[in-house]
């Protein structure tokens, strides 16, 4: 009995010893969880907090609220609905409008931490330590995921996990190819890892002025889009004010123009924005 109980509390003990020292790259990666739009948009905009379910609710209230308040004002119901539906789409439309704002603060980042990524290589300090230090001196928009990234390694050791953790965080396209590139170059090694950064450095840079200038060519187009589409609705809000006016839209024909005006307003809007689009940057193995 003795022989089998030290048996076992040998075995017990190799187990535990091969959990700890097992290779990182025999260890199962972390799964991949699926989300969905919703969820990816919050990511994107750096809203923390808020799930899905909330936002929806969020949106649900709105509509109620403004619906109630336009009917109460202008005495027709679909007046009520039309203005109800619109801000329903206003915590949608903050978000994206908070997404694009981010995404495009980051990619002017990204360039100064890559740059300090590669003195930190440069300098001897393994690619671990050069990511983490970026939580301390990198730049100030990124020092906070980066800051968690370095909690995240320092308290689990597996730097493929992290970098995971890293990507969710940051949901920018550019950080998940720099993330992808600095996991290839540490899964295969070798010593231009510093050259690599510097030539990732000034892709970016230049990506960026080019993507800079064709913005602010494009920006007339939307601007103008964004324009034709309320002007319309802030006409019909100061009608509202005059109710023998706003009475001919309370018959079977004025909720006709009312609703083909709204669709119309729409189509048109996403028509205008397709043909001014840019190309958007996907994520990598997001």
């Amino acid at each position: 009995m003795g022989a089998l109980i030290g048996l076992m509390a040998g075995a017990g003990i190799l187990l535990v010893a091969w959990t700890v020292t097992e290779p990182e790259w025999q260890r199962p990666s972390r799964p991949r969880r699926r989300t969905t739009p919703l969820a990816d948009l919050l990511a994107s905009a750096g809203v923390v907090g808020v799930s899905p379910g909330q936002l929806v609710a969020l949106c649900c209230i709105a509509f109620v609220v403004a619906g109630v308040v336009m009917t109460g004002a202008s005495g027709v119901a679909v007046i009520g609905i039309v203005f109800g539906a619109m801000a329903a789409g206003l915590p949608i439309a903050v978000l994206r409008g908070r997404a694009v704002r981010r995404l495009r603060d980051h990619a002017a980042l990204w360039p100064d931490a890559v740059d300090n990524l590669a003195s930190a290589v440069r300098a001897g300090l393994s690619l671990p330590e050069a990511l983490m230090q970026l939580g301390e001196r990198g730049p100030e928009g990124l020092r906070e995921a980066f800051g968690q990234f370095g909690r995240d390694y320092q308290g689990t050791g597996r730097f493929n996990d992290s970098l995971d953790r890293l990507k969710d965080r940051l949901a920018d396209p550019v950080g998940d190819r720099v993330v992808e590139a600095l996991r290839i170059a540490r899964d295969v090694g070798g010593g231009d890892l510093g050259r690599m950064l510097r030539a990732l450095s000034g892709f970016l840079r230049e990506d960026l002025r080019t993507r800079g200038e064709i913005e602010s060519r494009q920006s007339w187009t939307v601007n103008g889009a964004r324009l034709a589409v309320a002007a319309p609705w802030v006409v019909l809000l100061l009608m509202c004010l005059q109710g023998d006016v706003i009475d001919r839209f309370a018959t079977g024909t004025g909720a006709i123009v009312l609703t083909t005006g709204a669709v119309l307003c729409v189509v048109a809007y996403r028509l205008m924005m397709w043909i001014g689009r840019l190309p958007a940057e996907r994520r990598i193995l997001a």
